[in-house]
């Protein structure tokens, strides 16, 4: 049987404008241009490379009401594939969601619109597709798992944080095998999802993750039924079932987000699927680098020489790049930003300039950085300080999740 190609990617977030300034070429912030770029990157290599069809693994943009040019230019690229044939199957994430239940996703005008090529995996459902050569595909699409959905029944509102994570891990789980199911077993059969799954590794998306987020165990995933699980939602790129079949990957996000991925690469995957048997490769692109500097000047005669040729040893040409200096209280008005930001002149974006004093922060915080923490983090650290019960974090983090994805 002829393998079918599949490019499987995910977690794009348009709208990301941190560390960015504006692009006299497009108007738009920089750092949005770059998360569009990526998406160019994957879109020409699809085009170039015989690609049969095209996973989109969920959260095309940062917020759920994009604005008309950041959606223009997610459809500009869609259709690219969609004119040369090759299928887009475009799942709803997270960040895709409305805020209220009955509204329309941010890619919900594609179905609306009814565009060829373009299918929207706004629910639960297995799909027979035809691929650009013509073979069928089954693709389950498992969009992002609400609660509030999942738990709507009355005779849950009396249940403890622990017994409703429990539940609706059963209930996703449920719904993956129903799907299982009804796969015709002479067709090859992909599954595609958006949801955390047991024993992965998390990403910089953790800060919108320390609530109460649905996680699937591998088990549920790991049957015949499937010749490739395509995920997304966990930024870092990884592959969850230990070379066994079905591989169960995560394409990991196409840009970098912050400095939390500032060692991860960054691509998408193309997997050569037949019916029993999958192989896939990773592909990077180029992604904007982030790039930390550290330099103890504790024992520096001349800490501001020190920091300054330590910066000389950095590739830090169109990077966004943060200084993290160790440094003596009395050698703080040694270390002046001016002559630091300077130094720095080839970098994208200067990020940050901070300056570690040996100061009580340290202790309360486990040796670690505010700057180098999330928001979320940062909350989580404060809550603990206070011996807050864990359900009473949880629930407080459930909460600040909104706020921050509000925010964002």
């Amino acid at each position: 049987m002829t393998s079918i190609r599949i490019m499987h990617l995910a977690d794009l977030h348009i709208g990301m404008e941190n560390y960015g300034r504006l692009d006299p070429a497009t108007g738009l912030n920089g750092r949005v241009m770059d998360f569009l770029r990526r998406l160019s990157e994957a879109v020409d290599y699809a085009l170039e490379n015989e690609v049969d069809l095209v996973l989109f693994a969920g959260d095309a943009y940062k917020t759920r009401d994009p604005n008309s040019t950041y959606r223009r230019e997610f459809a500009r690229r869609i259709k690219r594939l969609a004119d040369a044939g090759i299928p887009v199957v475009l799942l709803v994430g997270n960040h895709d969601l409305p805020a209220q239940d009955k509204r329309a996703s941010s890619i919900e005008i594609f179905r609306t619109l009814d565009v060829p090529n373009v299918l929207v995996g706004n629910r639960d459902r297995l799909h027979q597709i035809t691929t650009r050569q013509g073979a069928p595909l089954q693709v389950a699409t498992v969009p992002y798992p609400v609660r509030q959905r999942l738990l709507s029944r009355d005779e849950h509102k009396d249940k403890t944080i622990a017994e409703l994570d429990l539940l609706v891990q059963q209930l996703v789980a449920e719904n993956i095998q129903a799907l299982a199911e009804q796969v015709d077993p002479s067709i090859p059969a992909v599954l595609t999802g958006h949801f955390s799954v047991s024993d992965a590794k998390y990403g910089s998306e953790r800060t919108v993750m320390l609530g109460r987020d649905v996680v699937v165990l591998k088990s549920v995933l790991a049957v015949p039924a499937w010749d490739y699980v395509a995920l997304g939602h966990i930024h870092r790129h990884q592959e969850l079932n230990g070379g066994q079949q079905p591989p169960i990957v995560y394409s990991g996000s196409l840009e970098r987000i912050d400095f939390g991925e500032e060692k991860e690469p960054k691509g998408f995957v193309i997997a050569d699927v037949r019916r029993g048997h999958a192989e896939w490769e990773f592909h990077r692109v180029e992604a904007r680098r982030f790039v930390t500097i550290r330099k103890d000047v504790r024992d520096e005669a001349d800490p501001l020489a020190a920091v300054l040729e330590t910066i000389t040893q950095h590739d830090i040409a169109d990077a966004i790049v943060r200084v993290i200096i160790q440094a003596q209280p009395e050698q703080e008005g040694l270390l002046r930003d001016g002559d630091i930001r300077r130094e720095l002149g080839e970098a994208y974006f200067v990020a940050s300039i901070s300056k570690e004093m040996e100061r009580a922060y340290r202790q309360r915080l486990g040796g670690e950085s505010p700057e180098e923490l999330t928001p979320a983090e940062l909350l989580a650290h404060y809550l603990n300080s206070k011996n807050t019960p864990r359900e009473r974090v949880d629930l407080l983090l459930q909460h600040a999740e909104e706020i921050f994805q509000a925010e964002n």
